[in-house]
């Protein structure tokens, strides 16, 4: 990190453990901190940054966009909603969206959208089914169906009416579920995320996709952070060949503009009415026009293409460099979305992978994450290994903290 004074924000509440940097500009996949010092970015914002920094058609569409409108509200008609509505759908096979600012709003509005789908059916108290280890925002509800007790921990009491179950356990499924006539969804990331980057098997998918149609569940796959090409399709549980009632999405939908929404299908498309949900920034001008230009660039530059091709490299470099050393215990992910779980706990890689001019993150206190841009090359795949895996490996050689 910059020799320099360090970056602070005494006035700014203290809810982040930050490094002691502050970034001034980017540059594709590069961003550089207010003392001129370079990164390469492995974090991309946290899976946000789908089209890296300043990039040269993003940018002047959003100008543009802002010498027009930036906001107006919800009382109007957007036509950027129609567009990008449209787009969504064709590219999930689902019918409607709703949009609004961020992953934890698009996952609060699909558990109420669970919670009225069950009333309608005349339930009194709906429940749903979410996962260990899932990671859904940090609003009270979306904090009630997480699976991390550390971040649950002095904000009871929670919300009521989930059941929680492992991850890729068909039975286990079942036998949580069986007989009770109040399960409204099943609710879940097809990879995990906060949780250290934890796939769903698409055989499992396929089987939970049965059930919900077999016992008239809906099955909301929150997409927030595997979605948007980010392992090589749109969204990433379209691996299995399947399709959600609900599908909730964020992160790189506007490559670093705020940005949410709510994709449903048929079943779920029409169960909010007008009063039932809303939102005052949310589906305004400007954001829209960043999620149409992403979405538009993507295509054009084939970047889920890029995704996967990239991310295979990578996660073969990795492999190469890093599997079956012991200390690593795996290295898993699809596309642009990778994970090194480690034996220990290993936070101290994010402040050494810094000063070595990497960003990146540690998840689950064992799992390093990588969600790098989409626009990553293969070069700067190398050149994130090259300077990972050594930093690794001395950690690993150092006796493990008691």
């Amino acid at each position: 990190m910059s020799a320099t004074a360090q970056p602070t924000s005494p006035h700014v509440m203290n809810t982040y453990g930050r490094l002691p940097i502050a970034l001034s500009h980017g540059q594709g996949c590069r961003v550089w901190d207010t003392a001129g010092k370079a990164y390469l970015d492995g974090l991309g914002g946290i899976a946000v940054n789908t089209l890296g920094h300043n990039h040269p058609e993003l940018v002047p569409a959003l100008q543009d966009q802002l010498t027009k409108l930036i906001h107006s509200s919800n009382y109007y008609h957007v036509p950027g909603q129609e567009q990008l509505a449209t787009k969504l759908t064709e590219l999930s096979g689902l019918t409607n969206a709703f949009f609004c600012c961020t992953g934890l709003e698009a996952n609060e509005a699909a558990l109420k959208l669970a919670r009225k789908f069950g009333h309608d059916k005349g339930i009194e108290r709906p429940e749903i089914v979410v996962y260990e280890a899932a990671f859904h925002g940090r609003s009270i509800a979306t904090l009630s169906a997480t699976g991390n007790p550390k971040v649950q921990a002095g904000f009871g009491p929670l919300v009521e009416g989930f059941i929680r179950v492992p991850l890729n356990d068909i039975e286990a499924l079942k036998k949580a579920t069986d007989g009770n006539p109040n399960v409204v969804a099943v609710f879940f990331e097809t990879i995990q995320g906060e949780g250290g980057i934890n796939p769903m098997r698409w055989e499992y998918l396929k089987q939970v996709r049965q059930l919900c149609d077999e016992r008239d569940w809906l099955m909301m796959i929150d997409e927030v952070q595997c979605g948007m090409g980010r392992t090589g399709k749109w969204f990433a549980h379209q691996w299995a060949g399947i399709k959600p009632d609900v599908m909730p999405l964020a992160k790189g939908l506007g490559s670093g503009v705020p940005i949410g929404a709510v994709v449903a299908g048929p079943k779920a498309a029409n169960i909010f009415g007008p009063g039932n949900h809303g939102t005052t920034f949310g589906g305004n001008p400007l954001a829209m026009r960043a999620g149409v230009e992403t979405i538009r660039i993507m295509e054009e530059q084939n970047l889920l293409e890029n995704a996967a091709t990239v991310g295979a490299h990578l996660k073969a470099a990795l492999e190469r460099e890093l599997g079956g050393l012991p200390g690593v215990k795996e290295i898993r992910g699809q596309g642009l979305m990778i994970g090194i779980e480690l034996d220990r706990p290993c936070g101290v890689i994010l402040n050494r992978a810094c000063d070595a001019g990497l960003l990146l993150s540690v998840t689950a206190d064992k799992v390093i994450r990588l969600v790098p841009p989409l626009i990553l090359s293969i070069a700067e795949a190398d050149e994130i290994v090259a300077i990972l895996a050594p930093i690794v490996k001395n950690f690993l050689s150092e006796p493990a903290a008691q």
